[in-house]
């Protein structure tokens, strides 16, 4: 038994006190969210994010980021450079400051920047402390500096080794892999898409990218928006078919916070509002989101009766004049205020006013002056409006009620014996004969298993009466709890496992994409809070002897075979379907939590997400053929 005294001596020697970035690489998640390969980026942001600042304060045109051989990461602009005199407090150079001191930086007094993304000053010296080495080159004052570090800790002192008229910041570092255990390999992908973002939302500036790792294959790429965020709306709905030509754009400030807004009505039926602050995505939306939908719901519905386009008492709702809607909202605040620690909510109260009055005053003139386009804006709403009636009574049958209400559900759902939403999960399933084999097979306790039995509705052309149509939707709302659109409500959520369990072929694969579509267009928190999930059942079964093993990619069959001995006869089963599974062999290998392997949905990029669905779900094939015809490199096997 542990000691009770030595468990209550609890004094001033139990705490600990790191010095210096000890703090920062000691517990790094606190600083840059994991250690993972998002952690890994977020590094890049930081620096890159101090970059554009300089953009944001009117000194610098031109940031270049350069994935090197050897993972080094080059961040360098033309803004000011870092100032290089001595800090009166520390006694160190500014830039050593801000190297090596957390909440260093000149983003504190309100004077060297307006407004500014990134942590506030923490960023460069925590990108400092994750680095086996990071060396620092400024160009100031007509001459250039550079100084060196390891680990966070200083290697040289700030150097004097030229003469330039240039001027500017280049940072260059190489993450540690003993922290980064996962790895330190950039993704190209990951860098191009965000800093194509940046540019969209920083007209003017210029934003280059250079993958150097390859000699044979260097990738480079060179962003430059003078158009920002109306050009950022056209790359968004370059597969989309607007119902207005022009991209309505509003600007304006109010008390020293500046609002932009881009925005365009197309034939689709989801909305897609994405908004920033300091360049910042929020995607839990905010108080600039807030008062942009007020005021376009008030405006819409003024313009409509002051033009007599309603019937009598006909009005429209949020969710009518949101449809097909894609905007992007960029608003710059001196002092931004988040909800929570992960920066993912804004929530000053006063951008909801000055965003909203901004909005309405604009909108209110372009509607009057662009009739044609204001005309066709009122009668999609009021489509969708008529629409959303007509799915009321729909609606109201997916609220679940007691399975036994509904013999067509009751024999669909198998549910579990616990009510604890936190331990339960659900098997979406496709087919009875799978279905059967679950419902043997499972845990009764905590796995619930829905069969499905006819083709999900590919929701991305669909609205919402028609989702609300299909049977198997029906049940899967109808066993979740948690509503749909509007009404939907993740803490009624039933399940907090939604464990998607399809055959390992292209049919099973592409009633996996219409499930995601579904939750992703219509219950997209589920995803965001990590509920959803991909089951991975083995694709062979090898029995040597008495000995039978499973195998889950071509790559594990390999090395199954060849750890048995020389003389072994193993015989190879080919799964075609979870079907040909008895329930024990679908327990052993794909629902039992001691031993199987499931996929977590993550949501990293709603943006990007939005096109891939859009992509493969959509009414246009060229870009789905394309592609595929790219992607099919990378498949292995496919079953046809």
């Amino acid at each position: 038994m542990e000691n009770l005294e030595q468990k209550n001596n609890y004094g001033g020697e139990s705490i600990q006190i790191l010095e210096g970035l000890e703090a920062v690489r000691k517990r790094p998640g606190m600083y840059i969210g994991s250690t993972g390969p998002r952690g890994l980026h977020h590094l890049v942001w930081e620096i890159v994010d101090n970059a554009i600042d300089e953009a944001l304060a009117g000194f610098c045109t031109h940031i270049k980021v350069e994935i090197e051989p050897d993972n080094y990461i080059i961040v360098s602009d033309n803004g000011r450079g870092i100032p290089v005199d001595i800090h009166q407090k520390t006694g160190k150079s500014a830039a050593e400051a801000v190297f090596t001191i957390l909440h260093a930086g000149g983003k504190f007094d309100g004077k060297s920047y307006k407004v500014s993304g990134g942590l506030h000053g923490v960023g460069a010296s925590v990108v400092n402390a994750l680095s086996e080495h990071l060396k620092v080159e400024i160009k100031k004052d007509g001459k250039i500096y550079t100084q060196e570090y390891a680990r966070g800790k200083k290697l040289t002192e700030l150097l004097t080794v030229g003469e330039t008229e240039e001027t500017g910041t280049t940072v260059k570092f190489k993450p540690d892999i003993e922290i980064f255990k996962e790895g330190i390999d950039f993704e190209y992908e990951i860098l191009r898409n965000r800093l194509q973002q940046s540019a969209f939302l920083n007209k003017g500036l210029k934003i280059s990218l250079k993958d150097s790792r390859d000699p044979e294959k260097i990738k480079e790429v060179n962003y430059h928006y003078e158009g920002g965020i109306k050009e950022y709306v056209e790359y968004l709905n370059k597969t989309k078919a607007p119902i207005h030509n022009d991209i309505i754009y509003i600007d304006g400030a109010m008390d020293g916070i500046e609002v932009e807004i881009a925005m365009q009505y197309t034939e689709d039926y989801a909305s897609n509002i994405y908004s920033f602050i300091n360049n910042i995505y929020t995607p839990e939306g905010g108080t600039h989101e807030e008062g942009f939908r007020a005021s376009l719901t008030r405006s819409l519905n003024n313009y409509g009766r002051d033009a007599n386009i309603f019937r009598k008492e006909e009005s429209l709702t949020g969710e009518d004049v949101r449809e097909g809607l894609t905007t992007i909202i960029s608003c710059r605040h001196p002092n931004p205020q988040f909800e929570g620690q992960t920066k993912t909510k804004l929530g000053n109260t006063e951008v909801r006013r000055i965003t909203s009055q901004i909005l309405s005053d604009q909108l209110d003139i372009y509607l009057k002056e662009n009739p044609q386009s204001a005309k066709a804006i009122l009668e999609k709403a009021l489509l969708a409006s008529r629409a959303r009636i007509a799915a009321k009574k729909a609606r109201e049958a997916t609220r679940r009620k007691n399975p036994l209400e509904s013999l067509g559900f009751a024999s669909k759902l198998a549910d579990c014996r616990s009510k604890n939403p936190e331990e339960c999960e659900i098997y979406i399933v496709e087919g009875d004969s799978a279905g059967g084999s679950a419902k043997q097979g499972r845990n009764s306790e905590f796995q619930a298993i829905l069969p499905l039995r006819g083709k999900v509705l590919n929701v991305e052309k669909a609205r919402l009466d028609k989702v609300l149509g299909n049977k198997e939707i029906i049940s899967m709302i109808q066993a979740f709890g948690t509503g749909i659109g509007e009404e939907f409500d993740i803490n009624q959520s039933r399940y907090h496992k939604i464990i998607i369990m399809t055959d390992a072929d292209v049919d099973g694969a592409h009633i996996r994409t219409l499930l995601l579509t579904f939750l992703y267009r219509f219950m997209r928190p589920l995803v965001e809070k990590g509920y959803v999930y991909i089951a991975q059942p083995p694709l062979y079964k090898i029995a040597n002897n008495k000995k039978v093993d499973y195998a889950y990619s071509d790559d594990e069959l390999q090395k199954i075979l060849e750890s048995l001995p020389r003389t072994a006869k193993p015989v190879i089963q080919r799964y075609k379907g979870l079907g040909e599974m008895n329930p024990e062999q679908l327990w052993e290998t794909t629902m039992n939590p001691e031993s199987r392997t499931l996929l977590q949905v993550t949501l990293d990029d709603a943006i990007e997400a939005d096109g891939i669905f859009r992509m493969l779900m959509g009414d246009d094939v060229a870009p789905r053929r394309e592609f595929i015809e790219e992607n099919a490199v990378y498949v292995e096997n496919l079953d046809i």
